[in-house]
C-alpha cells in the first residue's frame, strides 16, 4: 500500500475544501513548498498536488509554487487541477512531473487520456470525483450523468497507470 500526502492549492495556500465548496475552505499553511517539505521529511514517498484554482478556471494558477515544489523536493510528484489539455499535461511532464491527473478531459475526452497514456506509459492517472454516484467535473462544480463506475470502466483496457476516486460528498 502506497499512502500519498496530499496538498490542495488555493490562492497560493494549502487548503482542504469542505465538500468541494469553494466557499468553505480550511487553510491549513500559507507556504506550500515548506508544507511539501515536512511531508518529504515525514518519510512520504510521492506527493499529491492538486491546483484547486487549475480545476475551477481551467487555467494553471499555480505554476510558480508548483516549480518552487518541484525544485525542492527529492520524491516524486503526481498532479492535478486544471490539466484540459494534451498540451498542458505534456508541459507538466516535461517539467518533471511525474504523473498528472486527468478528471474533466477524461469524462469530456476519454480518447486524449488513452492517448496520453499510451504515450507516456505509467504517467497518467485518471481522477474520478463523484457526488452521488455520478462524475462532477470543473473543480467539482459541475455534475454529469455518468457514474463514476462506468467511467472507470471505459479505462480498464487502457495504459492508464490509476484511477484515484473520490466521493465528494464525504470528503
Amino acid at each position: 500500500m502506497e499512502i500519498i500526502p496530499a496538498i490542495d492549492l488555493l490562492g497560493g495556500n494549502c487548503v482542504r475544501l469542505n465538500q468541494g465548496n469553494y466557499g468553505q475552505v480550511t487553510e491549513f499553511n500559507n507556504d506550500p513548498v515548506a508544507q511539501a517539505l515536512i511531508w518529504q521529511e515525514q518519510g512520504a514517498q510521492r506527493l499529491h498536488l492538486v491546483d484547486l484554482d487549475g480545476a475551477k478556471t481551467g487555467r494553471p494558477v499555480n505554476d510558480l509554487t508548483i516549480k518552487r515544489i518541484h525544485e525542492r523536493l527529492q520524491i516524486p510528484i503526481q498532479m492535478g487541477g486544471g490539466i484540459r489539455t494534451k498540451e498542458r499535461a505534456e508541459e507538466l511532464l516535461k517539467m518533471g512531473i511525474e504523473r498528472v491527473i486527468l478528471g474533466t478531459i477524461a469524462l469530456e475526452e476519454p480518447n486524449i487520456a488513452m492517448d496520453l497514456a499510451e504515450k507516456y506509459p505509467g504517467q497518467v492517472i485518471v481522477g474520478i470525483d463523484s457526488k452521488k454516484g455520478k462524475v462532477a467535473t470543473r473543480g467539482w462544480i459541475n455534475q454529469s450523468n455518468v457514474q463514476g463506475k462506468d467511467l472507470a470502466k471505459r479505462f480498464s483496457n487502457s495504459r492508464i497507470a490509476a484511477i484515484i476516486s473520490t466521493d465528494i460528498s464525504t470528503d
